[in-house]
């Protein structure tokens, strides 16, 4: 086990000249403390005795209930776990899949807590071939004899922000049930859309070659550590032993809190202002990195949602030396190698932009540019330029 390169980052930012836009944090703006306080009062006092129990290992059942009927295709309740933040559901599925020396395929890049929760089972996690869209299909299906599942997250990627289109999810898809590869679909950022909603997930298309994780971290609050799983029913016992002998149960007060708060069609009226919050502050980055950045050769996505931006850096500039002299002029991102399952490319880095205000941003990104450009004058003017 390795420590979190982003949760070392953090500890920095903890300084209060730093402007962060580098941990993946939900902004706080968008957290329905009134709501959640009127829940509180509704759970305690309707059943506080069991909300403050032990309570079964398959999660709270009104909970389960309301999770399949929010997902695009039809669920089994039976089939859903509730588990402590999706991030458990990561760790529950690296202790049934994989042992030691087995393959894992992930995208390139993939989300580094990910590649965390599968290390210390001692697999080996290969890399596929990714371009704007996903993984690349020819490449999938080269690297997956006897590899144990492919770990995809289709939606507004952490760390890139892409999204795989229609097209691909049906290749994808279609490949793995040819080969027999399962997939390990990870969506927590997939109601965090801009201006249309992203295509079926690839558990929809295949129900019973994919296990489907969840969060309720981004659109209500990640203090809760809520989320959830939907297994293949020849799966889900497995699931459930591991989830038992990790923490017995999620937090019951907790599965009943959101239980309530989400009735009445609540998120369908909340997640509209989380949306909307975020492609403002996406759009202010955007701008700033283009007036900023210009002439300087760096290369940026454009999320049509999540909570991320990707960069990558001129030639011969390494994200990880320049962290330091950005935190020096008060701003902080997250390199981005350590999202590759092997060899990470130094020249990219990461950047969230929904917990900084509009004018914390423009002055972050302000701050970057002159720290790139400095890192480019002491270099001898190597990197390349426009």
């Amino acid at each position: 086990m390795n420590p979190s390169v982003i949760r070392e980052i953090l500890k920095v930012t903890e300084r209060p000249d730093v402007i962060s836009l580098a941990g993946g944090l939900p902004s706080p703006e968008t957290f329905p403390i009134a709501e959640f306080a009127r829940a509180c009062n509704r759970v305690l006092g309707d059943d506080g005795k069991a909300a403050l129990q032990y309570a079964s290992s398959e999660g709270h059942a009104p909970l389960r209930e309301a999770v399949a009927a929010m997902l695009p295709w039809n669920v089994d309740p039976a089939q859903v776990l509730i588990t402590t933040g999706s991030q458990q559901g990561l760790d529950l599925i690296a202790k049934i899949l994989i042992d030691t020396d087995s393959k894992v395929l992930v995208e390139t890049p993939t989300y580094l807590g990910a590649l965390q929760a599968f290390t210390p089972m001692q697999p080996t996690i290969v890399g596929v071939r990714s371009d704007a869209a996903g993984v690349v299909v020819d490449d999938l299906i080269a690297q997956s004899v006897g590899a144990r599942f492919a770990y995809l997250l289709p939606n507004f990627q952490n760390p890139t922000g892409r999204t795989m289109d229609e097209a691909r999810r049906k290749s994808v898809v279609n490949a793995a049930a040819r080969i027999g590869l399962p997939i390990v679909e990870d969506n927590p950022y997939g109601d965090l859309w801009f201006d249309e909603a992203p295509p079926l997930p690839l558990t929809a298309r295949s129900p019973e070659g994919c296990i489907y994780l969840g969060s309720f971290s981004k659109v209500l609050a990640p203090g809760l550590r809520l989320g959830f799983l939907v297994a293949p029913k020849a799966i889900y016992p497995k699931l459930l032993q591991a989830k038992q002998a990790a923490d017995l149960h999620t937090p019951g007060f907790n599965q009943r809190l959101v239980a309530e708060v989400l009735k009445n069609g609540f998120l369908d009226r909340h997640v509209p202002t989380i949306r909307a919050l975020y492609k403002r502050r996406r759009d202010v980055m955007l701008a700033a990195l283009d007036r900023e950045m210009s002439g300087l050769d760096v290369e940026i996505n454009r999320p049509a949602g999540g909570m991320f931006l990707w960069l990558r850096l001129p030639t011969g500039i390494d994200a990880a030396r320049l962290l330091p002299m950005a935190v020096e002029r008060g701003v902080a991102f997250v390199p981005g190698a350590p999202f590759y399952a092997r060899e990470g490319d130094p020249r990219t880095l990461r950047l969230s932009f929904v917990t900084a205000s509009d004018g914390e941003i423009q002055q972050a990104i302000c701050a970057l540019a002159d720290a790139l450009r400095l890192m480019i004058d002491e270099s001898g003017g190597h990197a390349n330029r426009r």
